[in-house]
């Protein structure tokens, strides 16, 4: 991809891939993917916390800003300050450790969360998006984080944003996943409509006949709180 950050010509998306660059994150991520650390559940979910932070600091120099005075014990000092706060938004259940990490630094923020899970799978291993539950405010206008740590098919990505956008038109959409599949990022980037970012810690070339992530690290959720029945 050459630069981390780099535009496409077609609907305005951007996209910012966190290991071009040499930092800490790499070693949250490299942890995050190792065998022999992710079994520590509370270890993983710190890690996914870790990223989500790294990611909001990453994305807060994107947004607004005004200029204000602050008042000291010896002065007036001039800085700038966040205009506004992000709508965080979060895929259950994986994405609950991921999102914190955001919630920890824009801590003012309004939050929304979405339950998906893939379903119905047929012999082919095809699947569909369940998408039972949403809860998502008002976003018109507003900077939205949509935050889900593993984009492999992109097909929860994309119809997240579609029920979304029923709540409003945001004046930008950050996508954040911690490992992207370059098949998922693809499907993303062609079959979104609004004016978007997509902010990715690292991108894999492969899905296997399931559709998880290669390398990857497997089931994020499975690994945070248990395997499900």
């Amino acid at each position: 991809m050459g630069k981390a950050l780099c535009q496409t010509k077609s609907k305005e998306v951007e996209i910012f891939l966190l290991s071009e660059f040499n930092s800490l994150a790499n070693n949250y991520l490299a942890e995050l993917r190792d065998v022999n650390i992710q079994t520590d559940s509370i270890r993983f979910r710190k890690n996914m916390e870790r990223m989500g932070e790294i990611f909001a600091y990453e994305i807060s120099k994107d947004l607004d800003y005004k200029e204000v005075e602050i008042k000291t014990p010896l002065g007036e000092s001039k800085t700038s300050l966040l205009s506004n706060s992000p709508y965080l938004i979060t895929i259950m259940r994986a994405g609950i450790p991921f999102y914190q990490g955001f919630l920890n630094f824009f801590e003012k923020s309004e939050s929304g969360f979405i339950g998906a899970f893939r379903s119905d799978y047929d012999e082919n291993q095809h699947f569909d998006i369940d998408m039972g539950y949403i809860a998502v405010g008002d976003i018109q206008g507003k900077e939205v984080i949509l935050a889900d740590p593993m984009l492999a098919t992109g097909k929860s990505i994309v119809k997240a944003l579609n029920r979304i956008l029923k709540k409003g038109l945001p004046k930008k959409v950050h996508i954040v996943s911690l490992i992207a599949s370059k098949q998922g990022f693809t499907y993303v980037k062609n079959n979104i409509s609004v004016s978007s970012k997509i902010w990715i810690g690292a991108m894999d070339e492969d899905l296997n006949d399931k559709s998880f992530i290669v390398p990857g690290l497997g089931d994020a959720g499975d690994l945070c709180y248990g395997k499900k029945t």
